[in-house]
């Protein structure tokens, strides 16, 4: 038989293999028909099978977003007809295979944000085809391969964070090498662009000597953090913006330099640079605007601060009733604000978001673990650059902060703080220790710690989380996407919910329509004919994660089993975790019937019929033996 189909869906797939083993599966290799594979943002572990190489008409592998390990398998050259393989985001480790400059039909290869090391392959030179070319956040070193000038139609290249030596003068309409060890001088012909599109970032490296007299006209020149010297030459009049701050310069600068950053460190005074002018001034007039402006500027400077502060004082007064702290204490004086007060504590704390702090990958940002100067630890969910100019992402992270600045509960996860700028966003949330209810699951060593009385009062958290956000709060508020991936544990077991940036403020004189959202598996069935949002769709998705728990898998093969009309009734111990044994504690037991009772009842296809969230903290917060009542068996023998 031929399989016709050529793509497969990510959604699909993580909806069949949730319950299951969350890896690559060889088989995959079978499918000599395929020429689309997308895996991207799923639970995937484990290695790539070598058995992918025999995909033999593949021609866009995307597989980047999980949490993959080991090396690059060598029959990845045997994909002769790949356009694109993206693999970045993932926890790849080892050196290149040579075998990749096989690919001469490769036009994307993305391998950034991995644990990838040793040097670039020469074979790399022949993929001739390339366009786009990204390695960056690796720990590759040595030197860039020689003859890479012919790569004619690239255009990308990204090779930042690293620690890659040499020079690389081609051209290229976005060149970032930043952040690694390139030495040497620059040629006068590195520079030969005239494209206003262009931009090239040689940032964090020991260049040294002069920068070229000749320059062609491009978008931005970044040279900060080098060991440039010499005068700055006019011929960078020719580029839109420039940063050559941190290097040994000296001399007038052009007054064509609008948008340009001049600053020195120690080594080299600002004091070295005089504005450049076609006329001679006398010296009693120079002694003037040397003293008198600064003087002026400063006064101004100082004015502006106190009315700025004064405002944001207000301000945040306002908004919160209540004061921040220093930055070093427990919370951090961002709100409403930027983030420049506690932004250096991040930054050496995470080492400039170095890979070593990523505890997480998700699917618009990373997770970073940091250890503030308090001692206190943090986590930091970062928006990576280029997914900060997506608005769909750049909305979801402002609209999480609106939502947990108004809100305050001990079962839904502490925002201490974030900044939102153009150039950097992140926002820094409590450190829970154990991570997220998914993975606790699906560890069988973290799940056999994971005890009944504990997975009872996870899910007792999420319910009082979702019955706040419900039913507490002066505008109901809908999560949207209550799963286990978004339930965090710390230390002690106590359950938060987190992940609030699809969260909606619901209005009562609206339809309250929105778009789909959410993982797939937990979304109200619902929800595939209406976009009429409320909190039975959370009730729904709650339902399944307190079935997920008790049971230590997805409910999604339980569920289809019990529509089944040639199915026997199945008995509430067959579906517990058969990991761990069975409890023996009459308080547990009751509550694990409860709790599976109001699950299923959670389920329910009609959403009138499933209760409310408020219900089931009664019912929690109750000793009535009601329920137990309606059931005509044991424990060990109820139906369902």
């Amino acid at each position: 038989m031929i399989l016709t189909t050529n793509l497969i869906d990510r959604k699909d797939w993580l909806r069949k293999t949730k319950s299951t083993q969350m890896i690559v599966p060889p088989s995959l290799g079978n499918l000599s028909k395929l020429t689309h594979l997308n895996l991207s943002v799923n639970f995937l572990k484990g290695q790539l099978p070598p058995s992918l190489g025999n995909l033999s008409k593949l021609t866009h592998l995307v597989i980047y977003g999980n949490s993959l390990v080991g090396k690059i398998p060598p029959s990845i050259g045997n994909l002769r007809s790949l356009e694109s393989l993206e693999i970045s985001n993932n926890n790849i480790q080892g050196f290149l295979p040579f075998e990749l400059g096989l690919l001469k039909n490769l036009t994307t290869l993305d391998l950034s944000h991995n644990r990838l090391n040793g040097n670039l392959p020469i074979s790399l030179k022949n993929l001739t085809q390339l366009i786009y070319l990204n390695c960056s956040y690796n720990f590759f070193t040595g030197f860039l391969p020689y003859n890479f000038d012919q790569l004619t139609k690239l255009q990308v290249l990204l090779l930042s964070r690293n620690s890659i030596g040499g020079i690389f003068p081609i051209s290229l309409k976005t060149l970032d090498i930043s952040h690694n060890l390139l030495i040497g001088t620059l040629p006068s012909n590195l520079f030969p662009f005239i494209d206003y599109e262009t931009s090239m970032d040689l940032s964090h490296n020991h260049i040294s000597g002069e920068i070229p007299s000749e320059l062609g006209y491009f978008q931005q020149l970044t040279l900060r953090n080098n060991n440039l010297t010499g005068t700055i030459p006019q011929s960078l009049c020719k580029v839109i913006y420039v940063d050559i701050s941190y290097n040994c310069l000296k001399g007038p600068i052009p007054n064509c330099l609008h948008t340009t950053k001049i600053e020195n460190s120690d080594v080299c005074s600002f004091n070295q640079f005089q504005p450049w002018s076609p006329h001679k001034k006398n010296n009693k007039l120079k002694h003037i605007v040397v003293i008198v402006i600064p003087i002026l500027i400063i006064l101004v400077i100082v004015f502006l601060l106190l009315i700025c502060l004064n405002l944001h004082h207000n301000s945040s007064k306002k908004l919160h009733g209540n004061s921040t702290k220093t930055k070093n204490g427990d919370m951090f004086c961002i709100w409403n604000y930027d983030g420049m007060i506690a932004y250096d504590d991040i930054i050496k704390a995470t080492e400039d978001f170095d890979m070593r702090y990523c505890i997480g990958t998700g699917a618009y940002g990373s997770v970073y673990k940091a250890q503030l100067p308090s001692g206190k630890v943090v986590a930091l969910k970062k928006l990576h650059g280029y997914e900060a100019e997506v608005p769909s992402f750049d909305e979801s992270f402002r609209n999480e902060v609106r939502i947990l600045t108004e809100i305050k509960h001990k079962h839904i996860v502490k925002l201490y703080g974030f900044c939102l700028h153009k150039r950097i966003m992140f926002l820094i949330y409590q450190y829970m220790d154990r991570g997220s209810l998914f993975s606790v699951l699906y560890d069988d060593v973290e799940a056999m710690k994971f005890k009944w009385r504990k997975r009872v009062n996870t899910i007792k958290g999420v319910a009082f989380a979702l019955s706040y956000l419900h039913h507490d709060c002066t505008a109901p508020i809908v999560h949207r996407d209550v799963s286990t991936s978004n339930i965090l544990l710390n230390s002690e077991w106590q359950a938060s919910v987190c992940d609030f940036g699809t969260a909606r403020l619901l209005q009562y004189d609206s339809s309250n329509r929105t778009i789909v959202a959410g993982t797939i598996g937990y979304i109200a069935p619902e929800l595939a004919y209406t976009m009429a949002v409320n909190e039975k769709c959370d009730v729904y998705s709650f339902g399944v994660v307190a079935l997920e728990t008790l049971a230590g898998r997805h409910p999604g093969d339980l569920l289809s089993s019990l529509q089944s009309t040639s199915t026997q009734s199945v008995k509430l111990y067959q579906v517990l975790d058969q990991r761990l044994p069975l409890p023996n504690n009459e308080m547990v037991i009751r509550n694990i019937i409860h709790f599976a009772v109001v699950a299923f009842a959670c389920l329910n296809v009609n959403p009138r019929s499933r209760p409310t969230m408020k219900f089931f903290e009664a019912l929690t917060l109750s000793s009535s033996d009601d329920l137990l009542l309606l059931m005509k068996d044991s424990f060990w023998g109820c139906s369902f």
